[in-house]
């Protein structure tokens, strides 16, 4: 798609229009007043400021007639409507159905998916009643205190990262996360709890993914170390569709939480994957975040092209990518709580875009998906800002903060909103060698751009209305760019050859047919 894309006058004016921008100075360019309210703009009460980026009024025209062209509006189109758009596995892509209202209708093969979708919020919502309540109880009527979300993926860092970011708001049970596969993992979190009052959350559509499942067994014996069978069906439930799968497990159907093929993985926290996040929150705070990011749907959907964040946010994305070859983004909350948000949209984003391979399965001369990183500042000050600051690389950084804290130490959150405006300033301005007196060590070239999101607080909504606008951004992306956003080719093959492997390592086939390199790695570890 995209080959034929760059043939297109859209594309042409770009490539005359970044040739044009060579001589942009930010620091020029910020001295004038009208700057920030010609390039920011408010989404679901969330302050996105475009002004320090490498761009004009201009630049965001000439991006939207490129998001035209590639038909950014008929794709949109298309997902919210419940078309199939994920081709290779012949799917519709519905995550966002998950937060749509009742009211709503979305047809795919000839069904109203609408009240399944309710029915499931309404099964997660007596459910989290029950456990937070203490009406649930264990094998010895205990009420739970602590839930074992395992999953992996999109199973769990959506959840996890949202459980983390609105800890504050966690009346309920504890929720600890369990992904990897390496022993450690499980162990170091099966030695804090009690099997009398912990509650197991396998979170597997297919209820067969290796990692998982290997987990699930692990909690399921560690369980009956002290508890016969019966006492599965009160320490366990599934979110799935595989109920067979289920049953064989000693899960009782009644706690089994199903969801559709229609939702991928990484976009599936709005789904029964959901379930840990309302244990730890409650249901209403879930209904919230389910709320913020439905409004930014609707924005997403409704809002002229120049004043929509997510195609903005997109389309910036692209012009970094294409046209400045930046190949990397750089994710920095001022936050503590988003810990887990540079981890989790580094899936949402790589995994998605991440290819080169197009839609028609053509392979792709152009770059895609960026690299992307981060971590909280202002621990990153101190590692790798370092390099962001004078690397001959530039990376483009996202800065987020909240302007109400969820704590009552003023001076503290006024140094963390200090060093928040001062990173985004120092990268933008630079600094000359005038002004630092003469120390070529210390000179800085600036021009390097960001964007600056603000939210009220950190809410369920705020939350849930800032993660759609990233996955409306990466979709994007992913029709600009020509690629299937939400297949993941790479993590099948990876299964795919760990399997024979994993069968010699446990004496079940021999060390054959291996490149001599992993022959070779096999002999060293093969258990003696």
């Amino acid at each position: 798609m995209m080959t034929q894309l760059t043939n297109h006058p859209a594309w042409k004016a770009l490539n005359d229009h970044h040739h044009e921008m060579r001589d942009l100075s930010l620091r020029e360019e910020l001295a004038h007043e009208g700057r920030f309210s010609d390039l920011s703009r408010v989404a679901c009460g969330i302050l996105f400021d475009f002004s320090k980026h490498l761009a004009n009024k201009e630049t965001i025209n000439l991006l939207v007639d490129l998001a035209h062209a590639a038909k950014v509006d008929e794709m949109r189109a298309k997902m919210f409507a419940g078309v199939k758009i994920n081709n290779t596995e012949d799917r519709a892509v519905l995550h966002t159905a998950c937060r749509a209202p009742e009211t709503a209708e979305v047809v795919v093969d000839d069904e109203n998916i609408i009240p399944f979708v309710h029915q499931v919020l309404s099964q997660m919502e007596d459910f989290t009643h029950a456990v937070r309540s203490g009406e649930h109880k264990g094998y010895t009527d205990e009420a739970i205190t602590d839930v074992v979300n395992i999953g992996i993926g999109g199973s769990d860092l959506g959840p996890r990262f949202v459980v983390e970011a609105l800890q504050e708001d966690g009346s309920g049970p504890k929720v600890h996360f369990v992904s990897n596969v390496d022993g450690q993992d499980i162990a170091s979190v099966l030695k804090k709890l009690k099997p009398e009052t912990t509650l197991f959350v396998i979170a597997s559509k297919t209820f067969a993914t290796e990692e998982t499942m290997l987990n699930a067994q692990m909690a399921k014996d560690w369980l009956l170390k002290s508890a016969t069978t019966d006492a599965i069906p009160k320490h366990f439930v599934a979110l799935s569709t595989n109920a067979k799968g289920v049953k064989d497990f000693g899960i009782s159907l009644s706690n089994m939480f199903p969801f559709r093929d229609w939702v991928g993985g990484r976009y599936s926290l709005w789904s029964a994957i959901g379930l840990s996040i309302s244990l730890a929150v409650g249901f209403d705070n879930f209904r919230k975040l389910l709320d913020g990011a439905h409004d930014m749907d609707q924005h997403f959907q409704n809002a002229e092209p120049k004043d929509n964040v997510p195609l903005l946010m997109g389309m910036l994305g692209v012009w970094y990518r294409n046209f400045y070859n930046y190949s990397a983004h750089l994710l920095l909350p001022y936050d503590v709580r988003m810990d887990k948000m540079a981890k989790f949209i580094q899936q949402m984003d790589m995994e998605s875009n991440g290819k080169a391979v197009d839609r028609e399965g053509h392979h792709m001369s152009y770059a895609t998906g960026p690299l992307i990183f981060g971590e909280p500042g202002t621990d990153s000050q101190h590692s790798f800002m370092q390099w962001v600051h004078q690397s001959a690389d530039v990376v483009p950084v996202d800065f987020m903060i909240c302007k109400e804290p969820h704590h009552a130490l003023a001076a503290n959150h006024a140094s963390l909103c200090a060093n928040f405006l001062a990173q985004s300033r120092a990268l933008a301005l630079g600094q000359t060698l005038e002004e630092a007196k003469g120390d070529p060590s210390r000179v800085f070239t600036g021009n390097r751009p960001s964007t600056s999101i603000v939210l009220p607080k950190l809410s369920p909504y705020h939350l849930g209305a800032l993660i759609a606008a990233y996955e409306h951004k990466v979709f994007v992306q992913g029709v600009v760019w020509g690629v299937n956003s939400f297949d993941q080719p790479g993590v099948e093959l990876g299964k795919k050859l760990a399997k024979p492997i994993k069968e010699i390592l446990e004496g079940r086939t021999p060390n054959a047919g291996m490149d001599s390199s992993t022959s070779h790695l096999i002999n060293v570890l093969m258990p003696r």
